[in-house]
C-alpha cells in the first residue's frame, strides 16, 4: 500500500539539484543516489521556493506539489517513455486546491514513485524522471475564479540506474463493492447521463460538417474534428464489464478536493464523497448550475471514461483554462471534454 506523502514546509534541500528561476518560483529535486539496487530506493523530495516578493497560490494538481500517486513526473528509459500505472484525477478548482507559498518560502512534497510506472515492462537499467513543473499561479489575494498565469519551470532530468531485476508492481487494492443502493443508482444514472453526452456532442459535431463553430474552436481550437470524435465515440462505445465504478475510495485519494479518479493499470473508476453532490445534465436548462461550475455528474463521468478508454491526461481544470491550452493540450486534456459536452448540452438541449 503507498504511503501518501506530507506536505510541509521546510528549507531547501541541502543536496537539492536545482532547476532554473521561472517567475519568480525554483524548484529543487533531491533523491537517490545514481545507481541504485531496487526500485523501492526510487523516492524523490520536490522542493518550490517562491522568492517572489509576494505571496502566491499555486495550482497543486498535475504538477510536483501534488502528494497523491498521480503523475508528477515523466518517465522514460533509452528515451522511450515508461508507461504511468498510477491514478488521474478529476478535482474541484476551489481555493483548497492550491497551496500558497509565502514570500521567501517553499514546500516540500515527497513522492515514492515505485508503485506508480511499469518498471518491469522497461526492466532493469537507467531511468530518466523529469519532474513535471506546469505550474498555474495567483496571487495570494486573488480569487480562483481569476485567469491564472501559466509557465514550464525549465527542469532538470534526473538519471538512475536500477541494478536489480524488477518484478511487476501496482497499486494495492482491496476488493471493492458499493453496497449502497442509494450511491450506486447515483452511479448508473451518471454512466447513463455520460453516454448520452457523448452521443449529443457526436451529432452536434456531425451537423457541423466543415464549418467552423466557437464552442469546437473554443475547446479543441485547430485539431480535426475526427480526433474529437474518435474519443467521444470511445465513451459513447464503452462496454467492458471488467471496468468498475467504485464508490469506496480504496486508494485513499480522496482528499475534499478530488471529485473521482482512474486508476490507469486496470482502469476501474473511483467516486469520492463530493461527487455525490453533483447534478444531473438536467440541471443546466433551468439554472440551477451552469457549465462553468464544472458539477454535472455525466460529465464528471465523461472525463473518467476519457481516462479510461481514450487515454487522456488531465493538463489543467476549469472551463476558461482549458480554452486557453494549446491546441496539442487541449486534444489529451479529459476536463476540455468535460466542459466541451456540457456546454454542447446547454446549447442545444436547453
Amino acid at each position: 500500500m503507498f504511503v501518501l506523502p506530507a506536505l510541509a514546509i521546510f528549507a531547501t534541500a541541502t543536496f537539492a539539484r536545482p532547476y532554473k528561476r521561472s517567475d519568480g518560483l525554483t524548484v529543487d529535486i533531491s533523491g537517490p543516489a545514481s545507481r541504485v539496487n531496487s526500485i523501492e530506493d526510487l523516492k524523490f523530495t520536490a522542493t518550490v521556493t517562491n522568492t517572489n516578493a509576494e505571496d502566491v497560490k499555486v495550482l497543486k494538481y498535475g504538477t510536483v506539489l501534488d502528494g497523491l500517486p498521480s503523475r508528477s513526473f515523466s518517465v522514460t528509459k533509452g528515451g522511450v517513455p515508461v508507461d504511468f500505472t498510477g491514478v488521474k484525477l478529476n478535482v474541484a478548482v476551489s481555493d483548497s486546491a492550491y497551496t500558497t507559498i509565502p514570500s521567501g518560502e517553499n514546500v516540500t512534497v515527497e513522492h515514492n514513485v515505485a508503485d506508480l510506472y511499469d518498471f518491469a515492462s522497461a526492466g532493469k537499467g537507467t531511468f530518466a524522471f523529469e519532474p513535471i513543473t506546469d505550474f498555474r499561479v495567483l496571487g495570494a489575494e486573488e480569487r480562483v475564479a481569476s485567469q491564472l498565469s501559466a509557465f514550464k519551470a525549465i527542469a532538470e532530468v534526473i538519471e538512475v540506474e536500477v541494478t536489480s531485476e524488477i518484478t511487476k508492481r501496482s497499486l494495492k487494492r482491496s476488493t471493492d463493492v458499493c453496497a449502497n443502493e442509494t450511491l450506486s443508482g447515483f452511479i448508473n444514472a451518471s454512466y447513463v447521463e455520460a453516454k448520452e453526452l457523448a452521443l449529443i456532442s457526436l451529432d452536434y459535431i456531425s451537423t457541423l460538417g466543415n464549418s467552423s463553430n466557437n464552442t469546437m474552436t473554443a475547446y479543441f481550437s485547430t485539431n480535426p474534428t475526427q480526433n474529437v470524435t474518435d474519443k467521444l465515440q470511445l465513451v459513447a462505445d464503452e462496454n467492458d464489464p471488467s471496468r468498475t465504478l467504485n464508490c469506496l475510495d480504496e486508494y485513499g485519494v480522496c482528499d475534499g478536493n478530488v471529485i473521482a479518479y482512474t486508476v490507469i493499470s486496470t482502469t476501474d473508476i473511483y467516486f469520492c464523497g463530493i461527487f455525490f453532490d453533483e447534478v444531473p445534465s438536467t440541471d443546466l436548462c433551468t439554472g440551477n448550475t451552469t457549465v462553468a461550475a464544472r458539477n454535472i455528474r455525466g460529465g464528471t463521468l465523461l472525463h473518467e471514461l476519457t481516462h479510461a478508454v481514450a487515454d487522456t491526461v488531465d493538463v489543467t481544470y476549469g472551463c476558461a483554462t482549458d480554452q486557453r491550452l494549446t491546441a496539442a493540450q487541449q486534444i489529451q486534456n479529459a476536463d476540455s471534454f468535460n466542459c466541451f459536452v456540457t456546454q454542447v448540452y446547454n446549447d442545444t438541449q436547453c
